[in-house]
C-alpha cells in the first residue's frame, strides 16, 4: 500500500527558533526533496510575506520530477466572501496545484480564538474548500487542534470534516496542532473518523506536533488506522518541540511495516537529504537520529562489538546501507579488543597482534581526559605508533610561548619550538593570532622545509572541552582538532591541565598523519 509522504519543511519547519530560510535555500531543499520522492512539498504561506510568495513563482520555472508543490493558508475570515478575501487571493495568485488550507476543529478555538459562531465556522471551512475546487485545484483540508477538539466536543469535530468533505476536500488532515495526544488516543480517534466516512469518503492524512516527543508514534498509529498521507518535516523541524520528523517515519513505514513510500534507491538517500538539509538550514546534525544519525549504528561496548563481529543484526535492528549509512565500531575505555581490530580494519591498518597494546594505551590516556570517539585520527596514530618498524618523522621536542599586552587592546603572541628531523634539530619561532596558532605557525615554520606537502594541511575546526568543570580554572581541557587536506579529513585530540599542552598534543598528531599515511602510499606503490 502506497503512503503519499507530505513535506512542510518550508513552512512548519521554518518557524523553528533560530531557524531561517532565504528563497535560495528553500529552493535548494525543494529539489532535495523532489529527488527524494516525496509527494508534496509545501512551499509557504504566500498570504503572509513576501518570501513565500517569490518562491512560489520561481518554483514554477523548474518543473520537479516526483513532487507537487502546495501553497498552505487559512479558510476565508469570518463574515467575508472567498472572492475578497486576501488569503484565498492568494492562495490562487501562487498557482500551485495543491492547496492546503487550515480550518479550526476546536470550539475552544472558533469561540475564544477567531471569535465567530460554530455555524459560521462550518460555512468558512465548507465555502474555502468549494471556491479553491471549483478552480481545479487539488485541496488538502487540515483540521487544526483536531485531536483536542475532538475531546472538548466529537461531535462538531466531526461536523468540521463533513463541512471540508461536502465541499470536496481531496484530503482530510487530522492534526495534533499541540503536540500533546497519545498514540492509543491517536488510534481510536482516526478510527472512528475512518469509520465516519466509510470506504468510499475522502482520503485521510496525520499532522503530528512533537510536544509529547510521540510524533512519528501518533503518525504510525494513524496510518495503522487508515491514514494514507503523512506531513513531517526533515529532521523534525518546527516550532516549540518540532514537527513529527519524516526521516525515521519513511524509514519506519517502508522497512518497519512494509508500506511503500519511497523507492529503494530514494530510501538509500534518506541520511544525505537529512544532513543536506540541516546545512542549508545552517543547524548542526544530530549524531544520535536514529536511522541516519552517525552514531545511530555506532557500537562502543565491548560485549556489542564482539558479538556483531560474528552476526551483525545481534546489535542491529536493520541494514545501514538500507537508509544510506554505515556501521561503525567506537573505541573507548569501554572497549574490548574487538572494539580495537575492528576499527583498526576499517582503517585498513594491521594491528599485527598488538590489539593489548592499544586497548591499554587507550584506557590509559581516557582516564587522562582524553576520549576517541571523535578523534579517529589520534586512534589512527596510535595503532601506527605500536607498530614494530614505526619511525616517527619527526618529534617536538619542547615549547615556549610567550604572550605580551601591550597597549590598552593590543596583545601578541609568540611560539619558540625545538623540533627534530632525523639527525637534524631546529629552533623556530612564530608570531600568531592567539598562543595556540603561533604554536601551530612555528611548528610548520620548522617542518616544511623537510616536508613541503604539510603546506596543504589546514586546520579547519579548534574546540576546547573542560572535562572537570568543578576545578574551575584548574580543570583540565579537552582540545579536538579537525584538519584537512583537499577533501581528506581526520581530527585529533589532546588532553592536559595546560591547554597550550592539550593543544601541542592535538596538533601533533594531525601533522604526523598524514605524513604517514604518505609514507604508506609510497610503501604500497612500490610494491
Amino acid at each position: 500500500m502506497q503512503i503519499l509522504l507530505y513535506d512542510t519543511t518550508l513552512r512548519d519547519g521554518t518557524q523553528r527558533e533560530g531557524l531561517s530560510l532565504s528563497v535560495e535555500d528553500k529552493l535548494k531543499i525543494a529539489y532535495e526533496l523532489d529527488l527524494l520522492g516525496i509527494h508534496y512539498i509545501e512551499g509557504g504561506w504566500p498570504g503572509s510575506n513576501p518570501k513565500d510568495a517569490e518562491f512560489f513563482r520561481r518554483i514554477q520555472k523548474t518543473p520537479l520530477q516526483h513532487s507537487r508543490v502546495a501553497a498552505f493558508g487559512s479558510t476565508r475570515r469570518a463574515n467575508s466572501q472567498c472572492n475578497d478575501d486576501p488569503n484565498i487571493r492568494a492562495l490562487v495568485e501562487s498557482q500551485t496545484p495543491v492547496v492546503t488550507l487550515v480550518g479550526k476543529s476546536s470550539t475552544l478555538h472558533v469561540e475564544k480564538v477567531i471569535e465567530t459562531t460554530l455555524e459560521e465556522n462550518l460555512a468558512m471551512i465548507n465555502e474555502s474548500v468549494m471556491h479553491l475546487k471549483a478552480l481545479g485545484k487539488e485541496v488538502m483540508y487540515d483540521a487544526e487542534h483536531f485531536f483536542d477538539g475532538y475531546q472538548l466536543n466529537p461531535e462538531y469535530a466531526l461536523a468540521t470534516l463533513d463541512a471540508a468533505a461536502t465541499a470536496g476536500a481531496d484530503f482530510l488532515v487530522l492534526c495534533d496542532t499541540n503536540g500533546g495526544a497519545l498514540p492509543s488516543f491517536v488510534a481510536q480517534v482516526t478510527r472512528t473518523v475512518r469509520e465516519h466516512f466509510g470506504a468510499e469518503g475522502p482520503r485521510l492524512g496525520i499532522h503530528t506536533h512533537n510536544d509529547g516527543a510521540l510524533a512519528v508514534a501518533n503518525a504510525l498509529a494513524a496510518v495503522e488506522e487508515g491514514c494514507v498521507q503523512v506531513q513531517g518535516t526533515i529532521n523534525g523541524y518546527g516550532e516549540r518541540c518540532g514537527n513529527m520528523d519524516l526521516i525515521p517515519t519513511i524509514a519506519n513505514l517502508q522497512l518497519k511495516m512494509g508500506y511503500q513510500c519511497v523507492s529503494p534507491e530514494q530510501l538509500r538517500r534518506l541520511s544525505e537529504v537529512s544532513y543536506y538539509v540541516a546545512a542549508v538550514a545552517n543547524l548542526n546534525p544530530d549524531a544520535h537520529a536514529a536511522y541516519v544519525g552517525r552514531s545511530a549504528f555506532a557500537h562502543k561496548g565491548g560485549i556489542h562489538v564482539a558479538a556483531i563481529a560474528k552476526v551483525e543484526e545481534s546489535y542491529q535492528h536493520i541494514d545501514p546501507t538500507l537508509v544510506g549509512n554505515q556501521k561503525r565500531v567506537v573505541v573507548s575505555e569501554l572497549s574490548g579488543r574487538g572494539n580495537v581490530r575492528m576499527r583498526a580494519e576499517e582503517l585498513r591498518l594491521d594491528l599485527d597482534g598488538n590489539e593489548r597494546v592499544v586497548l591499554q594505551r587507550v584506557k590509559e590516556l581516557e582516564n587522562k581526559g582524553f576520549q576517541f570517539e571523535a578523534a579517529e585520527g589520534s586512534f589512527e596514530m596510535l595503532v601506527r605508533r605500536s607498530a614494530p618498524d614505526y619511525t616517527p618523522p619527526f618529534e617536538l621536542l619542547d615549547f615556549t610561548i610567550i604572550i605580551e599586552k601591550r597597549g590598552d587592546n593590543d596583545i601578541a603572541s609568540q611560539a619558540m619550538v625545538k623540533v627534530r628531523v632525523g639527525d637534524q634539530m631546529m629552533h623556530t619561532a612564530a608570531d600568531g593570532d592567539g598562543p595556540v596558532n603561533a604554536l601551530d605557525q612555528a611548528i610548520r615554520k620548522a617542518l616544511l622545509p623537510h616536508y613541503p606537502e604539510l603546506a596543504e594541511v589546514r586546520l579547519v575546526d579548534y574546540k576546547v572541552r573542560i572535562i572537570d568543570e568543578h576545578r574551575g580554572t584548574a580543570a583540565t581541557p579537552r582540545v579536538l582538532i579537525e584538519s584537512a587536506r583537499d577533501d581528506e579529513r581526520w581530527s585529533t585530540i589532546g588532553a592536559s591541565q595546560n591547554i597550550i599542552e592539550a593543544s601541542w598534543q592535538a596538533l601533533w598528531d594531525s601533522l604526523e598523519l598524514p605524513l604517514l599515511r604518505d609514507r604508506e602510499k609510497v610503501k604500497v606503490d612500490k610494491e
